[in-house]
């Protein structure tokens, strides 16, 4: 397994949408490996494919915080949403590629989600809670999407900024 870099906003692989996967091969599977790897490393629930700079439809995610209780990480390649509640939850979301900067997104609280497993099969279930909100969140930077994408325009721009600064003094080490 290979931990790999996670990209930082502004980068404009973070804003194009990924391309699907065709087959699930041994690229594909080491992929999934040193993603969950990098996102336990980082650590975060959640880590989508263009993160670490991969313009493909995967995210891996695994949501349990409890003490003691088993991780149980997913690997969800190509996939999409199929329900989603009417009932809404606001979350405070936080991302690998904006480190240190955090806001308020309010999504659907359930979402039905359909994929390809790393076994090939098609696979589908409904996420509650945070598993909800990280799902949504992940599949979002598939599309090129950032979770500030969904705050007010003064507020993502101010971010922005502040990222392209720590940018700058991360480059000047």
């Amino acid at each position: 397994m290979t931990l790999r870099p996670i990209l930082i906003h502004p980068d404009p692989r973070l804003k194009k949408p990924c391309t699907p996967i065709d087959g699930i091969t041994p690229d594909i599977g080491k992929l999934a490996e040193d993603m969950l790897q990098t996102m336990y490393d980082a650590p975060g629930v959640g880590l989508a494919a263009p993160q670490v700079g991969v313009l493909q439809r995967m995210f891996v995610m695994d949501c349990v915080k409890e003490e003691g209780e088993s991780p149980r990480p997913m690997v969800l390649i190509n996939p999409e949403i199929v329900a989603t509640s009417d009932e809404m939850n606001t979350y405070e979301e936080g991302c690998l590629s904006i480190p240190e900067h955090y806001a308020e997104v309010t999504r659907p609280k359930l979402v039905t989600m359909r994929w390809t497993g790393l076994d090939g099969k098609l696979h589908e279930d409904e996420f509650d809670g945070l598993w909800a909100t990280c799902a949504q969140h992940e599949l979002d930077h598939l599309n090129g999407k950032l979770f500030i994408d969904h705050l007010g325009a003064i507020k993502r721009q101010m971010i922005t900024r502040k990222m392209v600064k720590f940018k700058r003094e991360q480059a000047r080490g």
